[in-house]
């Protein structure tokens, strides 16, 4: 920061202490702050939804990548050509090309429509606030020069060069100030209202991913269900299921070995 910056930042400084003790006035911009909250809103849900985006695309690869491994474990319990084996190397081959599906097909594609437009997105957050940041900082000099101006109109110096030099330097700060301020309550308003058709072919595009991996997933994890026997599905929903796995579970506990810690 050079030392012109630096004189600034400190006036501006003590300018705000001041103002919370009534010696230097403050202006009350109502309509600039419900503007800029509606813009906060928009800043923190679009933060939240490329957060999620990403989280939405991560826990993906997670499962698809966690299906290959178990269905790869679950093969290799089998070493014979029984009904139970290919049933587990249907499921096996089935798990593995949804993970390569999913790494193929929608990896680069949702990266593309979804996360990649939110980003940008976000990416003008910075900038925007910069231009706030500036447009408060402008506020503070123009409402220091105005207290100046009217306390030397209310009290007049002896010096008569004082009060034009105050009264140049306050339409000084308030042009300046009204540049940057309008320029906001003209643009905040129309970034907000794009939200809606910038991010609708972003939230169709994740949808219709989001359909078609779930589509995939049942036609070929469905695939998989010709192996077992008929049946199946009424047996589980009847408990007998839990019967059987519980009389397995009972064989295992009479072995030798799974007592010897008792």
């Amino acid at each position: 920061m050079s030392w012109a910056g630096l004189k600034k930042s400190v006036t501006r400084a003590g300018t705000m202490v001041m103002q919370k003790t009534s010696q230097v006035d403050k202006t009350v911009d109502t309509e600039f702050a419900e503007e800029e909250a509606r813009y906060r809103t928009l800043e923190k849900e679009s933060i939240q939804l490329q957060k999620e985006a990403k989280a939405y695309l991560d826990s993906i690869r997670g499962l698809s990548s966690a299906q290959a491994r178990i269905g790869e474990t679950v093969a290799s319990f089998y070493a014979d050509s029984s009904a139970e084996a290919m049933a587990a190397t249907a499921y096996k081959r089935a798990t593995e090309e949804l993970d390569g599906k999913s790494q193929r097909e929608l990896d680069a594609p949702f990266r593309a429509t979804v996360l990649e437009p939110i980003g940008r997105l976000c990416s003008y957050f910075t900038e925007i606030n910069k231009t706030i940041e500036k447009r408060n900082r402008k506020l503070l000099d123009y409402d220091a020069a105005r207290t100046k101006h009217r306390k030397l109109t209310e009290k007049p110096s002896d010096d008569p060069t004082k009060l034009p030099r105050a009264e140049r330097e306050m339409e000084d700060a308030k042009i300046l100030f009204d540049q940057l301020n309008n320029q906001l309550l003209e643009e905040l308003p129309q970034l907000i209202d794009l939200r809606i058709p910038y991010l609708d072919p972003s939230f169709e595009a994740m949808v219709r991913m989001q359909t078609r991996f779930a589509e995939e997933g049942y036609e070929k994890l469905g695939g998989v269900q010709r192996f077992f026997a008929e049946g199946v599905r009424e047996e589980y929903a009847e408990g007998q299921l839990d019967v059987q796995v519980e009389g397995v579970l009972q064989e295992m506990r009479e072995l030798s070995i799974c007592g010897m810690s008792s």
